[in-house]
Formats: structure tokens, C-alpha cells, sequence
């Protein structure tokens, strides 16, 4: 299922269209305005002000309520922009934003407002493609669930169990416990006073995907086919399957999942490699955790390049931003994964 997304931060409207997707599908419309609410700007202090009510238009792919097999096309229309916040720093680039390298694979011909196609704006119609895979996944049994797993240094609990997540996704900030929750949402404020951003990690877990789906080879391997789908979303900076880094202070008696027989299925006593081996899944839960960088956009001063004149400045950036992208990023890296899982399974 192959999907491709278009629009800018500031344009008339963003979207989606995916390709492959199943012929009568009921869609549920309320499921998918839950996930895109799960991602919505404007609730609090802890995320941009920017309002927009996300209202999920589709344009093509299905008829009476049900899919139809042919090319799906979503659209949310865009309402709450602030265009002249950005046409100060139109030719001088934000550190470790998108804008440079955008302007150059472009020519100087990208839309430089809001962040244009680089923005996370971008994510909303990625939710809404999750949302229909994550529906398809279900009709399969297959479940996506992620949690914050850390911001700035301050850890969730340790996630032990697939089942901790349920109930998750309906927390004002999904994490498994409240108390880390809040001193990770008052991190967040503090560098929001401080001017400022702060990043963090979200782990995530595919269950019930069947053994043997993927291969050891590039293009089908099972990692690489997931890491593809996840670097595809802005601030994504590290894939780590199953134990990850910590690989690297483990020995091998104790990073090997020893197998065993459990209600007459072969399983693994531990899940440290993440549900795969040798590319291949292998019926265990397949687990990965995502770092993302701190938002880029921050009020304080920064070194930049007048990309005109050629000559170093400094700039100040106004408007709204995010001080922490990583709560409302929870629900659109289980949509990715949730992508990957449809990819992985053929569909």
C-alpha cells in the first residue's frame, strides 16, 4: 500500500493519497478524528498554539462509506496560518530545520512559510493514512501502541508487557506512568520559559504480527523496511529495534532470546532483538524506540547565513512553535509503523 503526501504548512490544504488500499473497507470516520486528535496543536502550553480543526475531506476511493480499491485521496484543509511570521528569516535558514537543504534541492523555489513541506504540519495526513492501516491491521488482528518513553533525560516506566499500553492512547500525555509524565511535561515548560526546545524518544509495539514476513536482503528486510517508514518523520533521528545501544554493554548469554514452547507455540523467553531475527520477523512483538531531536524553530538567537549575500548573520525567530514535538508525535509514529506493518505484510 503505497501512499504519497502533498501540501505546505501554509498552503489552501494538506493530504494524502494511498494506493493498494483493500476494496470495501468500511472506513471509521470517528477512529480517524481520534487519532487526529491524539496529534492536534492548540490544547496547552506544552505544544504551538496554531489551531486547525482538521476535518478530513476525501476526495476520492470511496463510495457509500466503504473503500473501493482505487487511489484514496484525504485532504485537510489548512485555516490557522501566520504567513508574515516566517518572511523574516525567508533567505537566512533555521539551524537544523529543513529550510536549507530545502532550498537548495529546490533551487530557492520551496515555500519557505511555516516550514512549507518540511513542517510537521505534514504529519496530520500521515495520522490519517495510519489510521486507515491501522484498520486494516485490525481485521488481521495486528494492534500498533506506542509511549513516551523518555523526554530530556526523564524516563517512563519500563515497558514490560504489551498489555501495559492499553488504555494509553486516551491519555491527555501517554505515558505509562503519570508521575514521570508530569515532571517530563514541567521539563518541557521550563525550556519553553527558557526560550527553548527539548527532545525524547517514543517506544513502540507491533503485536501479533505473524513469523517469516520480510528477508536478510536489502528492500525486504524487516528493519530496514520499518526504518524507512520512520525516518520519513520530521525529528527523527535514531531507530533502535528490541534492546538497541544496549546491545553494546550486553554479552551474548545475555542478549540471546532463548526460545521455548508456550500453549503449543514456540516463542522467546525474552524479546531483546525486537521481534526480529535475520531480518525475518519472528512472531514475538516487534518493538522499536524513536529519538526525536529537539524542535528546531526556538526563539533564542541563532547563527545563520544570509543565503543572498553569503554572509553569516544572526537571527531571531518569532511565531508559533512547539517547545516539545514528542507527545503529540506519538500517535504519528504508530502511524508509520502501522504503514510498515502493511508494507511488511504484503498489502
Amino acid at each position: 500500500m503505497k501512499h504519497v503526501i502533498f501540501g505546505e504548512s501554509h498552503g489552501s490544504a494538506i493530504g494524502v493519497t494511498l494506493e493498494g488500499v483493500p476494496a470495501g473497507l468500511e472506513l471509521d470516520g470517528a477512529h480517524i478524528a481520534r487519532e487526529l486528535a491524539r496529534r492536534a496543536t492548540g490544547k496547552n502550553a506544552l505544544s504551538t498554539a496554531r489551531r486547525e480543526a482538521d476535518a478530513v475531506e476525501f476526495l476520492s476511493g470511496v463510495f457509500e462509506g466503504r473503500t473501493t480499491g482505487t487511489p484514496l485521496t484525504a485532504v485537510i484543509r489548512n485555516s490557522d496560518q501566520h504567513s508574515a511570521d516566517y518572511e523574516a528569516i525567508r533567505y537566512t535558514p533555521r539551524p537544523s530545520h529543513g529550510d536549507y537543504a530545502g532550498y537548495i534541492q529546490s533551487g530557492g523555489y520551496l515555500d519557505y512559510r511555516g516550514g512549507g513541506h518540511f513542517s510537521g504540519r505534514l504529519t496530520a495526513p500521515l495520522v490519517v493514512a495510519g489510521a486507515v492501516a491501522k484498520q486494516i491491521l485490525a481485521q488481521r488482528g495486528v494492534a500498533v501502541c506506542a509511549h513516551i518513553s523518555s523526554i530530556y533525560g526523564i524516563h517512563d516506566a519500563p515497558l514490560e508487557d504489551p498489555a501495559q499500553l492499553q488504555g494509553v492512547a486516551e491519555k491527555a500525555f501517554p505515558v505509562l506512568d503519570d508521575a514521570a509524565g508530569e515532571r517530563m511535561q514541567q521539563a518541557i515548560l521550563a525550556a519553553k520559559e527558557e526560550d527553548d526546545s527539548v527532545g525524547g524518544a517514543i517506544e513502540c509495539v507491533v503485536t501479533d504480527l505473524p513469523a517469516g514476513l520480510g528477508a536478510p536482503d536489502f528492500g525486504c528486510n524487516a528493519e530496514g523496511i520499518f526504518s524507512q517508514y520512520l525516518f520519513s518523520v520530521p525529528a527523527v533521528k535514531t531507530v533502535d529495534f528490541g534492546a538497541g545501544v544496549a546491545f553494546a554493554m550486553m554479552r551474548g548469554s545475555e542478549a540471546n532470546d532463548p526460545f521455548v514452547v508456550r500453549d503449543g507455540k514456540i516463542v522467546t523467553k525474552t524479546n531483546y532483538a525486537g521481534g526480529v531475527n535475520g531480518g525475518i520477523t519472528n512472531g514475538m512483538p516487534l518493538v522499536f524506540e524513536v529519538t526525536l531531536r529537539p524542535t528546531p524553530s526556538i526563539t533564542l538567537p541563532q547563527e545563520s547565513v544570509d543565503l543572498r549575500t553569503g554572509e553569516e548573520t544572526e537571527i531571531e525567530i518569532s511565531g508559533r512553535h512547539d517547545p516539545c514535538i514528542v507527545h503529540r508525535a506519538v500517535p504519528v509514529i504508530e502511524a508509520a509503523a502501522a504503514l510498515a506493518s502493511c508494507a511488511l505484510l504484503g498489502i
